[in-house]
């Protein structure tokens, strides 16, 4: 029985760019000799965390937020809270959205 992944597992920790003149050399993978996988860019499937904080920001955008502040606020209205369960600040969103880039 195959097993469906929702994550890339076979993907390759992030390089910074270094200049190569031989084409298929390098960083990027020779094409045609790596399999696509649906979702490229997952080490693994999101958590229902994550998956719930996508759907606040959405609406919080949906709504007109902009700004940093005025996301800040639309989580807070939202009742979306922290994974400790406290309210927004924008330090705290600040480094949830770099922690979850990682």
């Amino acid at each position: 029985m195959e097993k469906v992944v929702n994550f890339n597992p076979h993907l390759k920790p992030w390089l910074a760019p270094q200049p190569n003149n031989v084409a298929g050399k390098g960083v990027i993978e020779k094409p045609g000799e790596t399999e696509n996988f649906i979702w490229q860019t997952r080490r693994a499937e999101p958590t229902q965390y994550e998956n719930d904080f996508g759907d606040a920001l959405e609406r919080v955008f949906e709504a007109g937020a902009l700004e940093l502040e005025q996301v800040v606020a639309g989580l807070n209205k939202d009742g979306f809270r922290t994974p400790e369960g406290a309210a927004w600040t924008a330090e705290r969103l600040a480094a949830e959205l770099r922690t979850l880039a990682e």
